[in-house]
């Protein structure tokens, strides 16, 4: 049986696509369940963890991983058995790590300039060059369906379909056609349909034991 991993958590965040992520992997987990409302991810004992005070954050022996898309990519090779991750000879190694690297250099960047509503910088200067660009680039993959790398579902579909399943719900990314039926296609996976109850149940709680606290 492989090693368990510890996730430093909170509900309704980056680190639900994780937590999605492991389901799929049938992987061996311990959540260690922050509550925001109550500050505890700026705590010392967190922040000696992620200085960042924020999660997703991955604990596996003694080696802590921070970044979503580098415990992605860490927890399907680590369970590489369960074929989530293109071995480092198979063609479509290239592509999977490409549109990884694509949700943090370019998506992530582009919704962010969106949501607030500020100027897109000069093309030249841009990491990601446009909303549009960016948008079209993963409509048109997503075209070729029906997932990121075609008939294979990988790791990579778990942070896509949390990502764009995000940016539709709160107004920011176009509900293309391949986007909702990507999305819808994803959520209908049992994973993902545990995950996201259970994390509705911890985020009531959350709040329940905010209010209590005299902070909600």
């Amino acid at each position: 049986m492989a090693d368990q991993v510890e996730l430093f958590y909170a509900p309704q965040t980056r680190a639900t696509g994780v937590r999605v992520l492991l389901e799929e992997l049938d992987a061996p987990y311990k959540l260690n369940v922050l509550n925001f409302k109550l500050g505890e991810n700026r705590q010392p004992d967190y922040l000696s963890v992620n200085p960042s005070g924020k999660v997703p954050a991955l604990r596996h022996r003694n080696t802590v991983i921070t970044e979503q898309v580098a415990i992605y990519m860490y927890l399907a090779d680590l369970f590489s058995e369960k074929g989530l991750a293109p071995a480092l000879d198979d063609p479509l190694r290239g592509p999977y790590l490409r549109w990884f690297v694509h949700m943090a250099s370019c998506y992530e960047p582009a919704l962010i300039d969106k949501a607030l509503n500020r100027e897109e910088p000069p093309h030249s200067m841009s990491a990601y060059g446009s909303f549009d660009t960016v948008m079209e680039n993963m409509r048109s993959q997503l075209a070729k369906g029906p997932y990121v790398l075609g008939e294979r579902f990988t790791a990579v579909d778990v942070l896509w379909a949390m990502g764009l399943g995000w940016g539709m719900r709160f107004g920011i990314v176009p509900e293309l056609d391949e986007f909702k039926a990507y999305t819808e296609r994803f959520f209908e996976r049992p994973s993902a349909v545990k995950v996201l109850q259970d994390d509705q149940n911890m985020a009531k709680e959350q709040e329940d034991a905010a209010i209590q606290a005299g902070i909600a």
